[in-house]
């Protein structure tokens, strides 16, 4: 039963992983892509038309390949843990059942609407069913975060005949839980379609093509990473703080702290020692900041891991060193962002050779922050399932090792082959641009048609 614990919990992480690459940039492109329609029906400037043509073509292809990804990912619910879809059923059947019947239904049908009405529907309308693509796939991360929130927190449940069942539905969707976790995940979706559209733009800007167009693109990736990366670390902190007051072992395995211990300082640069119950260096320590980062006061107490029973620790070089990645990473993004600004406003932006090169060469540093923000989030919960209530062991299915291998071996080859897939039409179109002719509704520049 190890074996096949393990590897189920293997098959679902590269099952979230996966799907995690594609939902980010959907989240975060989809906004722009709603902007830029907008400002078309606004101003009626072709510009934006082929804009919004253009990195609307990119969120397709991103868009529909994801939507395969999450489809399978649910299967496991049935396949790999249904005990714990027994235990859970009452509870974890709602957010997703709404999301299903609200959100993906709102979002694909005026996705359908905005791809396939594109020479049939005014620019007004096609702005709008991009807006309500964009509300969509926000309602869809809420509802899954809500069910993800109660694993993490649970509220609103009673125990009967051995399973939890919902009591009350308002609590399971006013989790504090959950709403930390949204915003933070929402935000940094952001952050990974910002400065796609920034990377592809500065590929451009570095070879003079289509300046005017990739400059305004530029611009438009930048308003919202500066925006999303400057309040990611104030919302990353309450959510840290709400973390560690609801999950003592996963706060103490974000900073390696060992000792319960009050005014506890910070260390810049250390590395946990789990064998021995100790970290093995520790410098650059700066008085009572991790007890301010952990409790908002500068004087608050810390639960140690000694304090915690060994079983129900998390792994903690894992939590501590992908804690550190992100938040690194966020460092950077807010730093290259601000600096993008200056450059921008002091027009040097499309000759910062430098700058642009950087900023090409970052596209995949916001996926990595996201995923590994998301091993914090999980991997710190464990060895719970539903905190508190149900442990990960005892939610696995009882199947065989050879159907776990089979269907893990299956999984990652559909999955790969699915992201090369992703990733060869994304960077060929991205690397064409946007081409020369003008948009279909416009013509000489201006709006044939606006209703």
């Amino acid at each position: 039963m190890d074996e096949v614990l393990v590897l189920s919990r293997i098959q679902f992480a590269v099952t979230v992983i996966y799907h995690f690459l594609f939902v980010p940039l959907t989240i975060g492109l989809v906004i722009l892509v709603a902007i830029m329609e907008t400002r078309f029906a606004k101003t009626g400037d072709s510009l934006y038309r082929r804009m919004a043509d253009f990195w609307g073509k990119l969120f397709t292809i991103n868009f529909v390949l994801g939507v395969i990804t999450g489809i399978t990912m649910e299967f496991q619910f049935g396949t790999n843990w249904s005990e714990y879809s027994k235990y859970m059923g009452d509870i974890f059947g709602s957010p997703l059942a709404i999301e299903a019947l609200l959100a993906f239904f709102l979002e694909s049908t005026f996705f359908g609407i905005w791809l396939f009405g594109k020479d049939k529907i005014s620019p007004k309308l096609r702005a709008f069913s991009m807006w309500m693509v964009a509300l969509g796939t926000n309602i869809s991360a809420l509802w899954i975060i809500t069910a993800n929130g109660f694993m993490q927190n649970p509220v609103g449940y009673v125990i009967r005949d051995g399973r939890a069942e919902l009591e009350s539905f308002t609590a399971l969707i006013t989790n504090p839980y959950a709403w930390h976790m949204f915003f933070h995940t929402v935000i940094s979706c952001y952050i990974v379609g910002s400065f796609f559209v920034m990377a592809v733009s500065a590929y451009h800007l570095l070879r003079k093509n289509e300046t005017p167009f990739f400059k305004k693109s530029f611009k438009y990736g930048l308003v919202l990473a500066v925006f999303a990366a400057t309040v990611t670390p104030f919302i990353g902190h309450q959510s840290g703080v709400y973390a560690t007051e609801k999950q003592p072992a996963k706060g103490a395995a974000l900073e390696a702290v060992w000792e319960t211990q009050s005014k506890m300082p910070f260390h810049i640069i250390q590395f946990p020692d789990a064998e021995n119950e100790k970290n093995s260096f520790e410098a650059l320590s700066i008085p009572r900041i991790g007890s301010f980062l952990y409790t908002n006061t500068f004087d608050g107490k810390v639960t140690g891991l000694k304090d915690i029973p060994a079983d129900e620790r998390p792994n903690v070089p894992l939590v501590f060193y992908s804690f550190r990645i992100m938040v690194a990473l966020g460092t950077f993004f807010m730093l290259a962002s601000w600096y993008g600004v200056y450059l921008y406003r002091k027009n040097k932006l499309e000759n910062s050779k430098r700058y642009l090169k950087m900023m090409l060469y970052s596209v995949l540093l916001p996926y990595v922050a996201i995923n590994v923000g998301w091993i914090v989030a999980e991997a710190g919960r464990q060895p719970w399932a539903v905190y508190g209530l149900m442990k990960t062991s005892a939610g696995v299915s009882p199947i065989s090792l050879s159907q776990i291998i089979f269907s893990l071996g299956s999984l990652v080859l559909f999955y790969t082959i699915l992201l090369i897939a992703d990733v060869y039409l994304i960077v060929k179109f991205a690397r064409k641009g946007p081409g020369t002719e003008l948009a279909a509704g416009t013509e000489g520049g201006g709006i044939k048609h606006v209703s």
